[in-house]
């Protein structure tokens, strides 16, 4: 699940056309390109290692024709089934308002569900926190895999004699660092070269492959699928073993779906289908190719495939490459963060947006840190490209099985296809989803252990979040009174007035404030205008600014103020404020408006409905969580703060 910030960039130099499929044809070719150095990149570096590692489980007693061949065509045919029909034509129709991914198809799912259908909602919630968890697994494992993939390059690179072989993991460490140092610079000077740099690397793989397709070009019968077949049927329990390194060609076929809202649907249709896909088929065919008239190629078929006289341009390149395919996984990480916080799934972080102009340019320091630490224990642990692909493909096998579910309630519910329809074309879908995640689950043992046991301590964060967050929300509406009660009381016993306008921050804005509350009761004194303001997030990426902003009138005193943002975007109070004024011509000076915010001291309590050491790790969550002030980017002078303590 990619959002690049290089898909903002590229698709609003686009101009107004992004997004939509009636493009101009400059703006299109641009984000075409765009497309191809963001949604692509990972994907693009999967041929360093996904043909060596398939072809490595096959040494003992195959015949080497037969595995070629059975190889090659089960990643092609992998390359059509997964990416091809599942995402490039029947996930990317399933958008939320022009955006894809996880947890933009769980939103979309939840609303066509809707309340009638609770439990079924429930399920799709906690689906879309399953699909959010795996994406960070699969984050930490990208980065690593990828560079060290191309820094292994070294270890053939001609004139060298393998003197810097002890040099590659030192390299690949230097280079993953000063990665996710110029992240909170932002990316949108490097951006600009992702999409030209990334088109060459796919230009030079179809080339090499091409090249390579004549040194026996009987390979092209690996087009046709029942070599795959059967390869695995006469592998047996082998052939259902190398499934899972062949699902290594498909890693990053999310990113096409997730990123869908940044380039539109037709740019990355075109290409995936002119571009992409026939030079990633040409690489393959070439690489197989190669072993048959070479079968000693089979070590590292990729870069036996590369000209002595070529060499180096192509290593830099790859590394280039690499370097992109991780900058997209990262900041993907950073865009699905926001999308998390947004959504209620994890405590408020700190965002901080790395330019005023593009949307998708934002930076997550905590999540940067936890990458960074992360990426550099898997890189020092496995230290090969061929250990770490042990460890590679189970979060994403997860994380794809994840969408397709969530598509069948696209499909069912929101499409209303008939019964015969939607299983015709989804439980082809879920048998080869499950096929892939059953054979990954053998690497359990080698290393596939960590990304799951990483994305299971998210689920269970996420987890107590939510329920922390419901159990609190309840306790409050159940210890608080309500607006109304309070407007009779404030009649029958006038408090003392203070100038100027309060503003008290809830999540519900038909109940009194902890922090209005505590204002009368201790300092004894009401504003002469009181709005009650609640920021909601909406189960769409973004809300048009005609919408941002609701007022309802109760009475001489109080006023509810309703601001809505989407899952996408960043809320900004002040900014709110200056609609009313533009839309409904109600004034708020910032210099005489206070903003009033309850502060709650959660205390454990072991009858909260959770258990103890849950209540306090969602007591530490909500110590660590950003401060709303900032969140919300409320000049911190004109804030009050007001404690209550609660037990959950």
């Amino acid at each position: 699940m990619v959002s690049d910030a290089a898909g903002a960039s590229a698709s609003e130099k686009a101009g107004p056309a992004s997004g939509h499929d009636g493009h101009k044809p400059q703006s299109f070719r641009a984000l075409v390109l765009g497309s191809i150095g963001v949604v692509f990149g990972d994907i693009g570096t999967s041929p360093l290692y996904a043909m060596r590692e398939a072809l490595a489980h096959t040494r003992s007693g195959v015949e080497t024709e037969l595995a070629v061949l059975g190889v090659v065509s089960l990643v092609i045919w992998a390359l059509i089934l997964v990416v091809t029909l599942k995402y490039v034509i029947l996930l990317m129709r399933a958008d939320n308002k022009g955006e894809g991914g996880t947890l933009a198809l769980m939103a979309l799912a939840r609303r066509t569900l809707a309340k009638p259908n609770g439990k079924r909602s429930a399920t799709v919630f906690f689906l879309g926190v399953i699909g959010a968890a795996l994406f960070y697994g699969d984050g930490i494992i990208t980065p690593a895999i990828s560079v060290l993939s191309a820094v292994e390059g070294l270890k053939e690179a001609p004139g060298l004699g393998g003197r810097f072989d002890n040099w590659i993991l030192p390299i690949s460490a230097g280079i993953l660092i000063a990665l996710f140092m110029v992240q909170s610079r932002g990316t949108h000077r490097v951006a600009a070269f992702f999409g030209p740099i990334t088109l060459l690397w796919f230009l030079v793989l179809g080339g090499l492959g091409l090249y390579h397709l004549f040194d026996d070009p009987s390979i092209l019968r690996a087009v046709l699928p029942h070599y795959g077949v059967i390869f695995l049927f006469e592998n047996g329990f082998l052939g259902f073993v190398i499934l899972g390194s062949v699902f290594l060609a498909v890693t990053g076929a999310e990113a096409i779906y997730a990123d869908m809202g940044h380039f539109g649907k037709k740019p990355i249709q075109a290409a995936w289908l002119w571009v992409v896909f026939p030079c990633l088929v040409l690489n393959y065919l070439g690489q197989g190719g190669l072993i048959l008239a070479n079968p000693a190629a089979r070590e590292n078929p990729f870069w036996e495939m590369v000209p002595q006289v070529a060499y180096w341009p192509v290593l830099m390149l790859a590394a280039m490459a690499t370097v992109i395919a991780s900058q997209a996984v990262i900041t993907g990480a950073f865009s699905v963060t926001q999308q998390a916080v947004q959504l209620g799934l994890l405590p408020r972080i700190d965002i901080r947006r790395t330019s005023e102009t593009q949307a998708g340019q934002i930076y997550v320091p905590q999540v940067n840190t936890m990458l960074l630490i992360g990426v550099l224990v898997l890189l020092f642990s496995f230290k090969t490209s061929s250990a770490l692909a042990a460890a590679y493909g189970i979060a994403v096998t997860g994380s794809m099985f994840v969408d397709t579910l969530l598509a069948f309630v696209i499909v069912r519910f929101l499409w209303k296809w008939r019964w015969s329809a939607t299983l015709a074309v989804l439980v082809p879908l879920v048998a080869v989803d499950l096929t892939f995640i059953s054979s990954n689950l053998l690497k359990i043992p080698q290393g596939a252990w960590m990304p799951l046991a990483f994305g299971a301590v998210l689920v269970l964060i996420m987890w107590t979040w939510t329920k922390g967050a419901q159990i609190l929300t309840d306790k409050t509406r159940r210890d608080s009174v309500p607006l109304v009660d309070l407007i009779d009381i404030l009649k029958a016993r006038a408090p003392h007035r203070a100038p100027g306008t309060a503003i008290f921050l809830t999540s519900d804005p038909d109940m009194t404030p902890v922090a209005l509350m505590h204002n009368l009761k201790h300092n004894k004194v009401l504003h002469e205008k009181n709005v009650i303001a609640t920021v909601r997030t909406a189960e769409t990426p973004r809300v048009p600014e005609s919408e941002r902003v609701r007022i309802e009138v109760v009475n001489d005193d109080f006023k509810k103020l309703i601001i809505s943002y989407g899952f996408m975007e960043t809320p900004n109070v002040p900014k709110a404020l200056t609609l009313l004024r533009k839309q409904q011509g109600l004034k708020f000076d910032i210099m005489s408006t206070s903003f009033f915010l309850g502060r709650r001291s959660v205390i454990a309590s072991a009858h909260s409905g959770m258990p103890l050491w849950q209540d306090k790790l969602f007591i530490f969550l909500m110590k660590n969580a950003a401060n709303p002030t900032d969140f919300f980017k409320i000049p911190p002078g004109r804030v009050v703060e007001l404690g209550a303590q609660v037990t959950v």
